[in-house]
């Protein structure tokens, strides 16, 4: 499978809807619609071993307190090429890398480094400058949508949740070839004590933090539709409360996002969870 196939995009984001679960169940839930608008997708491309990164890390976190959700959707990935150095980032995926290369490859670049930004798959090296960041998000927001997006989380039981996802392709959508969709799950607040690498010594927060990413769903041509459902088993050193969804559409032939959107969680806390608090 290429990696374009693997890698395209499906995002939407608008206001959280809290659902109440069955008496059967016993399962919180919450579900999310995208707006009619489009929302900027912004991915940084990082890594703990990289010592120009943690202010892009930080300058990432952030975002959240300068945009709001029906804005942007900020997603931190983690690459595994700087391991080689002596610290072996825990977040790091060589999938990751491999995303990059193949977003370089679109913008015609033959480099990949870090800390790199895309918004909406395309390279913004002036992301650091907030008037020129600020324009690009918002040269996208005044754009339509062009596909539309639904997601739920459900609890399902102590260690997994349940995860859905819709995604319509709009009438009239200029797709060059069948567009894709994808879910990802991330998680905010992470921690990591660096003890060897560039960071050696210093003490990081990462936020955004990309710890699933689906396959990629294929939706076809304009008023193309697809359902994703999956429940995912949470691993033990994965924090319930601080994990947040994700989802875009991308037309990997164009090298555009047309929506994305995500949602913070709303898992309750297990037994364990509760005793130790």
């Amino acid at each position: 499978m290429s990696s374009t196939r693997r890698w395209s995009a499906a995002v939407a984001v608008l206001g959280v809807l809290c659902l109440t679960p069955s008496p059967a169940a016993q399962a919180a839930g919450c579900a999310k619609q995208s707006p009619a608008h489009r929302v900027a997708l912004v991915e940084l491309y990082t890594s703990e071993g990289c010592s120009s990164c943690p202010p892009a890390d930080q300058w990432l976190g952030e975002l959240s307190q300068r945009f709001s959700a029906e804005q942007l959707v900020a997603l931190s990935l983690h690459v595994d090429y700087w391991d080689y150095i002596g610290w072996q980032d825990p977040f790091a995926r060589p999938a990751f890398a491999e995303r990059q290369r193949w977003l370089a490859r679109l913008a015609r670049s033959s480099t990949v480094y870090t800390p790199e930004v895309f918004t909406n798959m395309k390279e913004l090296r002036a992301w650091h400058t907030p008037a020129h960041f600020a324009e690009r998000i918002e040269k996208i927001n005044r754009l339509p949508a062009a596909a539309d997006i639904a997601l739920q989380m459900r609890q399902a039981g102590d260690n997994a949740i349940d995860l859905e996802a819709r995604f319509t392709l709009r009438e009239g959508a200029r797709v060059e070839r069948a567009a894709e969709a994808f879910v990802i799950v991330y998680e905010n607040q992470l921690r990591s004590d660096i003890r060897a690498g560039e960071n050696s010594g210093v003490k990081l927060q990462h936020d955004r933090v990309v710890r699933f990413w689906s396959m990629a769903l294929p939706l076809g041509s304009a008023g193309g539709s697809a359902l994703w459902r999956q429940t995912l088993k949470i691993p033990a050193d994965w924090q319930r409360k601080h994990l947040g969804v994700a989802a875009f559409v991308q037309d990997p032939q164009g090298g555009d996002v047309l929506q994305a959107l995500a949602m913070p969680g709303c898992l309750q806390p297990t037994a364990a969870t509760a005793a130790r608090s």
